[in-house]
């Protein structure tokens, strides 16, 4: 296949299943977080470090080597991840202390890197339909992030959250087996070494201011979903919800409007409405918490909150990458490693933060600084907005003009 040649539907399916299979390892834990505790004989606070740890190594892979994509052979790089990520996972289903946990929990957020090789392979192989296809595929990360709360919750509550690994593992075999088979090879351009091409990444940043604010943003963001998925266990777990594992994970069938939605935000991109998606996105983001801070402890409310959350989230998201996307085709995997590192940077800040504010002042402090948080990201995306309007603006006038001198 040559790098310009649309990808067959089964192509983008199977890429958007297996980068969903393969994100849900990040997120797995989160329903199971207290049988984790209950089973190590440890803290809540210790077992939430999971999360955290988990995306701090999701962004240390997001670094060090997503930016291969553009050195080396993608499909070659995506079944090497595969293949140490199917042995963690086997690990991690026979784990015997909360040390090896924690240093297993990191090593799955490492190698759970895939997504982001397969996402802007995808977008460098379709560039006629590049926003229906990053959303696309998004989607299937964003339905495999969900999915994970509501399969692992359910397994965990019946068999016990080992074998919510056992499964993950299974998967990624058949997934990698799957891959090896209809993934096309990509040629890539960047000739340099391994450190090298780590420079280029950074300097991605000084090339592209859009590609500054969107990272900021986006970080803000993803800060306020981490916050808020991590504490929900918490929260729903106590007084005055009580909730089991099992109930806890079907929030995220509420949430799933958000990747069934993804692929028509992709297209509304293409269409050039970026602006409008991004303006709505964060409307709903703070609308939500605005609910949740106002009626706190009812069902039906926080019901609404996370499927308004969780429609905002993937539209703000979508859209960003999208627009990244379009800088420097020679360039993506690179601008996508600046983009998703400082991404999840942002989403292991929002852990952190919203694990202190859960040990202090429980979900009435982490409402706030969800809040903050989003706030903050509203700012930065005024200014994206101010951007792509001047921009859209001064290339009209430059159309009329052209026009004109004819």
């Amino acid at each position: 296949m040559k790098e310009n040649d649309a990808l067959s539907r089964f192509q983008v399916i199977l890429m958007a299943v297996a980068a969903g299979v393969s994100a849900a390892n990040i997120s797995f834990y989160q329903p199971i977080l207290k049988e984790i505790a209950l089973s190590f004989d440890i803290t809540e606070s210790k077992a939430g470090l999971i999360s955290m740890l988990s995306q701090i190594g999701f962004g240390l892979g997001l670094f060090f080597i997503t930016p291969l994509g553009d050195k080396i052979n993608r499909k070659k790089l995506i079944l090497t991840l595969f293949s140490l990520l199917f042995i963690t996972l086997v690990l991690m289903a026979t784990a015997v202390n909360v040390f090896e946990l924690w240093l297993l929990s990191i090593l799955i957020g490492l190698l759970s890197v895939s997504p982001q090789v397969i996402l802007p392979m995808a977008a460098s192989l379709d560039q006629v339909s590049r926003g229906k296809t990053v959303g696309t595929i998004f989607s299937g990360i964003l339905a495999g992030i969900l999915a994970a709360r509501i399969i692992s919750g359910f397994i965990g509550e019946w068999l016990g959250w080992r074998y919510v690994y056992v499964l993950s593992a299974l998967l990624i075999l058949i997934l990698g087996i799957l891959l090896r088979a209809n993934l096309p090879e990509v040629k890539n351009e960047f000739k340099g070494h391994y450190f090298q091409l780590l420079k280029s990444s950074l300097s991605q940043l000084k090339r592209f201011p859009l590609l500054r604010q969107t990272s900021l943003a986006g970080g803000l963001i993803f800060g306020v979903f981490c916050s808020f998925w991590t504490t929900l266990t918490f929260y729903l777990s106590g007084p005055p919800f009580n909730f089991h594992p099992d109930a806890i994970g079907l929030f995220g069938f509420v949430a799933i409007a958000g990747p069934l939605l993804t692929p028509t935000f992709g297209k509304l991109t293409d269409r050039g409405n970026a602006i409008y998606l991004l303006l709505m996105s964060i409307s709903m983001i703070i609308l939500s918490l605005v609910l949740i801070k106002l009626v706190p402890g009812s069902v039906a409310i926080l019901t609404i909150a996370v499927l308004l959350l969780n429609i905002g989230i993937p539209a703000n998201q979508v859209t960003n990458v999208s627009l990244i996307y379009t800088l420097d085709q020679s360039s993506n995997s690179r601008i996508n490693t600046i983009y998703m590192t400082s991404y999840f940077i942002g989403g292991s800040i929002g852990t952190f933060v919203g694990l202190l504010c859960w040990k202090y002042g429980g979900w009435n402090w982490v409402s706030w600084q969800m809040m903050i948080f989003a706030l903050a990201g509203l700012s930065v995306m005024f200014r994206i907005v101010r951007d792509l309007a001047r921009y859209r603006v001064e290339a009209n006038y430059l159309y009329v003009r052209k026009r004109h001198l004819r």
